[in-house]
């Protein structure tokens, strides 16, 4: 099958009616909205009522913050609202944002997950064929489900749902009991090939999952600029997202794949001593080019089309803007090039 080219955007509700309609303009299958400084919630409702293909989807929506309950009524309604266009990507953030920012609980984050997603699918089958709500697991407890709080039927089914994941063990659990795999632009094609895709397959065949079940939603940074100008900021960009993301404890995995470790390291204390603007002066041009695709959107699109053509099944654009705020300055002038010379490499 040919690789769907998505986009990833920020959720500010303000600007989603615009956004998505030039994205669906320029040609894009996809369209993700995180959970940073919006409720992705909000901006996809908006989003679904302005478009009619694009598929909407959270990438990530956070899983521990909410009950399965709140996030099977989201889900469901989501579904609804963009007529079957929905994907469901839930991720577990970090401790200190969901014990600190949300003051939520945490623990055993790979087997809260699991049950999570199990606890999901216990609602909706009840939602879908009747019965008894009678879901009792080690985090979750679901067993009151009156008529009056079911909601309508959804001629569109269930939204399908992916984990992200970066760890072995969330990758692994990933592939027993998700639809999808949501993967960070930190993760390159080699990672990809050498970590992540051995531990979806592992997590199936513990699962008796036939191997084509759990779809792969790869996101690449890309810099696809027309001119020199643009090539600038871009560059810039990038490189300060690269920075920032590689402070996460978690993501070291995918740096010391490549050998970066120090680096990691390195960005961490400069984060740590409040050094901003230092962090993207340690992003050298290997780094840059092995996890950002550069060129112009010609030049670009062969590149991503090399390297995720028949390895992944969506492919995610992350352009170096603040995907927080949607602020873009940064971000290409025009999407459609890209979107066509992708659409052309990959098929």
């Amino acid at each position: 099958m040919p690789v769907r080219v998505d986009a990833q955007i920020g959720a500010n509700p303000t600007d989603a009616a615009a956004r998505i309609r030039q994205l669906e303009d320029a040609g894009f299958g996809g369209a993700w909205m995180g959970e940073t400084n919006h409720n992705p919630f909000v901006g996809l409702a908006i989003a679904a009522a302005s478009s009619r293909r694009i598929v909407l989807g959270t990438n990530i929506a956070a899983a521990f913050v909410r009950s399965p309950m709140d996030t099977a009524y989201l889900g469901w309604d989501m579904q609804a609202t963009s007529e079957g266009r929905f994907i469901l990507g839930l991720g577990s953030l970090i401790k200190p944002h969901v014990t600190r920012r949300f003051s939520m609980p945490w623990t055993r984050p790979v087997d809260r997950m699991k049950e999570y997603v199990e606890a999901l699918g216990a609602i909706w089958d009840v939602w879908e064929s009747g019965g008894k709500l009678d879901f009792r697991g080690d985090f979750y407890q679901h067993t009151l489900m009156s008529p009056m709080f079911v909601p309508p039927p959804n001629t569109h089914g269930r939204p399908k749902v992916y984990l992200a994941a970066v760890g072995p063990r969330m990758t692994r659990m990933a592939g027993q009991v998700a639809d999808g795999l949501l993967c960070h632009a930190l993760a390159t094609p080699q990672f990809l090939r050498d970590v992540a895709l051995p531990a979806v397959r592992e997590g199936q065949e513990v699962a008796g999952r036939p191997s084509g079940d759990v779809e792969i939603a790869a996101a690449a940074l890309v810099v696809a600029a027309e001119s020199p100008e643009s090539y600038a900021t871009q560059l810039r960009g990038a490189r300060r997202t690269i920075a920032l993301s590689c402070t996460v404890p978690a993501y070291r995995i995918m740096l010391e794949h490549h050998g970066w470790g120090d680096a990691h390291d390195e960005l961490r204390a400069l984060s740590r001593q409040r050094r901003w603007s230092e962090m993207p002066d340690v992003i050298d041009d290997v780094m840059l080019h092995t996890i950002a695709a550069v060129g112009t959107p010609a030049q670009v699109g062969e590149i991503l089309a090399t390297r995720y053509g028949g390895l992944v099944d969506r492919l995610a654009v992350v352009t170096p803007f603040d995907v927080a705020s949607g602020d873009p300055r940064a971000a290409p002038t025009n999407l459609r090039p890209l979107v066509e010379s992708l659409r052309d490499a990959i098929g």
